[in-house]
């Protein structure tokens, strides 16, 4: 069959086949190569020693004490994981209206930031900055008369963001969504000294359905009264994503994320087009439980979609992508 050229111009129409008949030719022509440095793992942590408590949204998912998590930290290292996130279960007690156990330099994620740098000190430590694990209204902001108050809340996490660097965090992560966060926070890291730590914001963080088994792993579901709306984005919404993230980075963020992941593939491509900055992207804990879940069930070849979905995001533009399926994907990768 001879070749034929259409309104494609450069490529041949037929025999495209050619490139996809054998294995090592599909790994010279692959545009897109997922690499256990695309991983971010991010764990959650509970009071306790040597004790870990299932998450039953998240089949797999544990909740672990700072000890068992110091030790899975130096299992992600060895298997090449750049870094982890951290996430709190707070006890119910320590919950409060203004949220002030987020800057308490004695708290469960500054614990559990220490103890990770002591044992795995070549690991990166990413640090959730938001007041919802810790506030007893479960917003990620203060609330008062029904009301998310912006910037209140953007001076508890300031304050929370100091701690977690004195406390050894390398990255500092703003997922609240409140106005001028950004700004705030890289003011008051350069005025302490902290002048080569980074900020990852989750610039567009989008009001979504999907974050329910999060929600039920830090304990802040029971809490939460009303929803999101009024500062997370609408999921409507596409060029309003840009000018959030515009606005981040420009106040100092050194890489932004969008959130949550698949259903948001659209921005991540808007994003890494228009800004060309580090751009990172989340597989949420409703995405990661669709998957895993149904995989529990036979439906799904868990190690395969998990595999294909993070190659998606890579292919939309992440230079990384925190997944809680981390530890699986880093070793399949490495036993490739």
């Amino acid at each position: 069959m001879s070749a034929r050229f259409t309104t494609l111009g450069r490529y041949p129409t037929t025999r495209l086949r050619r490139n996809r008949g054998e294995g090592w030719s599909r790994r010279l022509v692959a545009e897109h190569k997922l690499s256990v440095d695309d991983l971010i793992w991010p764990v959650f942590v509970q009071e306790g020693a040597n004790s870990r408590t299932p998450v039953a949204s998240m089949p797999g998912v544990d909740r672990l004490s700072i000890d068992l998590f110091a030790e899975a930290a130096k299992e992600a290292r060895d298997l090449g994981i750049p870094a982890v996130a951290i996430f709190p279960e707070t006890d119910p007690a320590a919950k409060t209206p203004d949220a002030r156990e987020a800057y308490n330099p004695g708290n469960l994620v500054c614990r559990a930031i220490t103890a990770v740098k002591k044992a795995v000190p070549d690991i990166g430590i990413i640090c959730d900055v938001a007041l919802d694990p810790f506030n007893s209204d479960g917003h990620d902001g203060i609330v008062r008369d029904g009301r998310i108050l912006n910037d209140e809340s953007v001076e508890a996490l300031v304050k929370q963001a100091i701690v977690q660097t004195e406390a050894g965090a390398d990255i500092q992560a703003p997922s609240d969504m409140m106005d001028g966060r950004i700004g705030a926070i890289r003011t008051a890291l350069d005025a302490k000294g902290y002048h080569h730590e980074q900020i990852m914001s989750y610039a567009a963080k989008y009001a979504s359905a999907f974050y329910n088994p999060f929600r039920d792993a830090i304990g802040s579901s029971g809490a939460l009264k009303g929803d999101k709306k009024t500062y997370q984005m609408d999921y409507a919404n596409s060029d309003e994503a840009l000018r959030e993230v515009g606005l981040d980075i420009e106040e100092g963020a050194d890489m932004v994320m969008v959130k949550p992941g698949l259903p948001y593939l659209d921005i991540v491509r808007r994003v890494k087009d228009t800004f060309g900055v580090p751009t990172y992207a989340y597989q949420v804990s409703g995405e990661y439980a669709m998957l895993k879940g149904a995989a529990d069930r036979g439906w799904l070849d868990w190690n395969k979609v998990l595999i294909e979905t993070l190659t998606g995001f890579k292919r939309a533009g992440c230079d990384g992508i925190l997944t809680y399926g981390a530890v699986d994907a880093a070793r399949l990768l490495k036993s490739k």
